[in-house]
């Protein structure tokens, strides 16, 4: 580590001692705080009232000296004002190099100086050390300062001048901590996944994700991920700890992540020009199998707020089927509808032919059909059908994140686009991954990351079994014939829906993509969006099927 460079701001007065001249110029020295890192600078003070004695105020006035450049990285500076100037220069060296306070403030008590024996005057002094790492590091001392043959003021210098707890053959260091614990994939291994796990700054903190929330477990309870130390110079052992550091090792944070999985889903997502995540969970128990982000930063996966568009018609579809429709029941799909003057279409104004079923309309993502089909879903129909799918209530996954809304429309508008997935209606992927497990379980697993420290499970009712089995026919469907065909080839019979969600003011409206689905013979559920990214199908249709590929 080399030497800290002092840029010093304001004047720096150096001061002479001898006789009367050193006492008038020490009247006149001010207390100086000397800060590292952003420049340092020196202030001045009152030395000591009139009536203190001469030589107390002038033996305290080059203490102050002495202060001002060991605060200020000059440590040959301040062994010069020393009655043992190698020695003082090599541990002031040695403490500020090791510590590399990023502030340092050092001001001698000049109210409680005192003479004592044979002219010897005694000067308190305090110290407050910021460094990177391990905190504050705050502490009394003391020095005696002496007149010379020449009538000039040293301090005598000795290790205990430093701190009080050094003895000679020390020095002050930084120490890492008992260990920070580690953050997990569900099988013990160190957790390769940035957008989860989240960032430590230099001081040891958790700054972002898993490592900011669950700071306390992983640090052990230490503040800091250093500590200050005594150490013996020679060796560098800890002879004491002088700022206080955890008792124990930190915890370890296992997360349910399957790393195969989360390979999977970031190698997916290579390439991808665009924000973009993909969520898989296990159906059957709602584990967190990967949280993928391009690029990193935000946890969108988890945390982002979107419209789903017509990947929310898996709702839609399930509150028409618990209505009494079957899948096979005729579903009109025309180029147009309109609601109140407001006209709804099909993506490039696409229609179904004449005898078209439900199963047909689901498949293609017909929004008309389902626009025209609002009043089978009117009035609370659609949030009591998502709280099926557990979204209405908070989630305890053990991590931050958004777990949806579809609020109760507010106008036969409003109803129109809720129905496929516009208006206020809103999702993260990991909602829309939960989605799909949902449909394959029948029922609603609520997603958990960190299991062990997830203490409240949210849980809503089953699906009707005819509800969740028109649900899987027709998602089945959606890749067969439908608007996931690109997943037609993929190993391991695909179910799934696409989206195209609309968003913002432009003209014509710019549109996240969607893909959402789950393997007939394998326990994953998953999501896929691209912001901005065009057409479920189109865009996000071949980024799912190179997930579910890779997860042969």
């Amino acid at each position: 580590m080399s030497d800290h460079v002092i840029d010093q701001n304001g004047p720096y007065r150096r001061r002479r001692g001898g006789g009367k001249r050193a006492g008038a110029a020490a009247a006149a020295v001010v207390a100086a705080a000397a800060v590292l890192g952003g420049g340092a600078y020196a202030g001045y003070r009152v030395l000591s009232p009139p009536s203190q004695d001469k030589d107390v105020a002038a033996a305290a006035g080059r203490l102050q000296e002495f202060l001002d450049a060991w605060a200020a990285n000059r440590p040959a500076d301040a062994a010069a004002l020393t009655d043992s100037p190698d020695s003082a220069r090599s541990l002031l060296q040695s403490v500020m190099k090791n510590i590399a306070p990023t502030k340092a403030v050092i001001t001698a008590d000049r109210a409680r100086a005192a003479k004592g024996g044979e002219g010897a005057v005694t000067v308190p002094f305090k110290v407050a050390l910021q460094t990177a790492g391990a905190g504050e590091l705050a502490y009394d001392s003391e020095a005696k300062v002496l007149k010379d043959a020449s009538g000039a003021w040293k301090v005598q210098f000795s290790t205990p001048v430093v701190h009080p707890q050094m003895e000679a053959g020390q020095t002050l260091a930084l120490a890492a901590n008992a260990g920070r614990g580690r953050i997990l994939d569900k099988d013990g291994a160190p957790l390769e996944a940035a957008s989860l796990t989240g960032a430590v700054d230099e001081q040891g903190k958790g700054v972002s994700g898993l490592q900011a929330r669950y700071q306390k477990e992983l640090s052990g309870g230490a503040a800091h991920g250093k500590s200050v130390v005594v150490a013996d110079r020679q060796s560098g052992a800890v002879v004491k700890p002088l700022t206080q550091g955890p008792s124990a090792k930190g915890e370890d944070i296992r997360t349910t992540i399957d790393q195969k999985v989360q390979r999977a889903a970031s190698g997916a997502l290579e390439g991808v020009d665009k924000n973009a995540s993909i969520v898989a969970v296990d159906p059957r128990t709602g584990a967190i199998l990967a949280a993928a982000n391009r690029p990193g930063g935000m946890n969108r996966a988890l945390e982002g707020r979107y419209p789903p568009g017509s990947t929310f018609k898996v709702v839609t579809a399930a509150a028409l089927l618990k209505g009494g429709m079957k899948p096979m029941d005729a579903a009109a799909c025309p180029k147009f509808t309109s609601v109140d003057g407001q006209r709804f279409e099909n993506q490039n104004q696409f229609v179904l032919p004449e005898g078209s079923l439900f199963r047909d309309s689901f498949a293609k993502s017909c929004n008309t059909f389902f626009v025209e089909a609002r009043r089978k879903v009117a009035g609370p129909a659609l949030p009591e059908t998502a709280k099926a799918f557990g979204i209405g209530s908070p989630w305890d996954i053990g991590a931050a994140s958004y777990d949806g809304s579809v609020p109760l429309p507010a106008s036969d508008n409003e109803l129109a686009a809720s129905t496929i997935g516009q208006a206020r209606v809103q999702a993260s992927p990991l909602v829309m991954a939960s989605m799909a497990a949902t449909v394959k379980e029948g029922s609603f697993k609520q997603p958990v990351l960190v299991p062990d420290h997830v203490r409240n499970r949210h849980t809503a009712p089953a699906l009707e079994a005819h509800v969740a089995a028109g649900l899987r026919e027709m998602m089945r469907a959606t890749v067969t014939y439908g608007a996931a065909a690109a997943l037609k080839d993929v190993p391991g019979t695909a179910h799934a829906k696409t989206g195209t969600a609309e968003y913002g003011e432009a003209k014509p409206p710019q549109t996240h993509a969607w893909m959402i689905g789950y393997l007939g013979d394998r326990d994953v559920a998953w999501s896929v969006l691209i912001e901005d990214g065009g057409s479920g199908g189109k865009d996000a249709g071949p980024v799912a099927a190179r997930f579910l590929e890779a997860l042969r």
